[in-house]
């Protein structure tokens, strides 16, 4: 069985793809990059992880349901939103492996057999697989936001990449909603530029060292008031372990001028990324 990539994904807002309009048409380039995702695996996956900046609990949680119901964590959007269904089915053994995993190196992860799909997940999902084939288990970020312990917590799920299972962090790399508009272009950007080039362009050792330090980079507090959004990248860069990363979705003019943008990490380089995702943004 092959290796499995690890991703760090920005999800974009609320259920934006059952929606039309401008706010829909604002995510074209970040729903062509996840549209392009499947063909960026080695294989079809057993399942997938999901590690959402919209759920967090005292401790480390997993959600083992196997028909998982829906969470709609959002607000003003449409009735129907309110309504939409993402039917993938849970995994309770890939759950049940999470935990194992968890417990061999120290950590302790409780197991919900409630926890639904959050936007985080679902909206996330729907462009990469529409037709919900695919089991998607969710896990809580722990709510004191440790980086290191997240670090560790993805170190410790490192071999399911070798078990068929895709993890994910879901997240974005800007969030600020006050900013959501010209205001944050500077800020986003900034923060922005400093984390492709810890992402991409530097050793898996310093890469971490960095993102301990996070705080200390230009505009951090500016671009994560609270960062919820951001924690999900710690537990995808420890799963990556050595893996370098790859930008796969870059953009700098979302709702107004914000720039935000997602990674892969894998030390497979075939197919091509960047051809996949050339290809996916002539489509448009």
């Amino acid at each position: 069985m092959a290796t499995q990539p690890v991703f760090f994904l920005s999800h974009g807002g609320g259920p934006w793809p059952w929606l039309d309009g401008p706010f829909r048409e604002g995510f074209a380039l970040l729903e062509a990059s996840l549209r392009a995702l499947p063909a960026m695996l080695p294989e079809p996956p057993k399942a997938v992880l999901v590690i959402s900046g919209h759920w967090e609990e005292p401790g480390f949680a997993v959600s083992s349901a196997p028909r998982p119901g829906m969470v709609y964590d959002y607000f003003g959007f449409p009735e129907h939103t309110y309504h939409i269904s993402y039917p993938a089915p849970g995994s309770p053994e890939v759950a049940a492996r999470v935990v194992e995993l968890g417990m061999a190196a120290g950590i302790p992860i409780g197991v919900d057999p409630t926890r639904g799909f959050d936007h985080g997940t679902f909206s996330m999902l729907q462009p990469i697989y529409p037709d919900a084939q695919v089991p998607v288990v969710s896990l809580a970020m722990r709510a004191d936001y440790d980086v290191d312990a997240h670090l560790a917590l993805g170190r410790a799920l490192a071999p399911l990449r070798d078990e068929g299972v895709v993890v994910v962090g879901s997240g974005f790399t800007f969030h600020n909603l006050r900013l959501f508009n010209p205001e944050g272009r500077r800020p986003s950007a900034a923060f922005d530029g400093w984390l492709r080039h810890v992402l991409t362009e530097v050793s898996p050792e310093e890469r971490e060292q960095q993102l301990q330090a996070w705080e200390s980079a230009p505009c951090a507090r500016e671009a994560h008031a609270r960062e919820d959004h951001l924690i999900p990248l710690m537990v995808a860069v420890g799963a990556a372990g050595a893996d370098p990363g790859t930008c796969i979705y870059a953009q700098d003019d979302l709702r107004g001028g914000i720039t935000a943008s997602s990674y892969r990490f894998s030390q497979d380089t075939t197919p091509s990324v960047h051809d996949l995702l050339r290809k996916a943004h002539h489509a448009l």
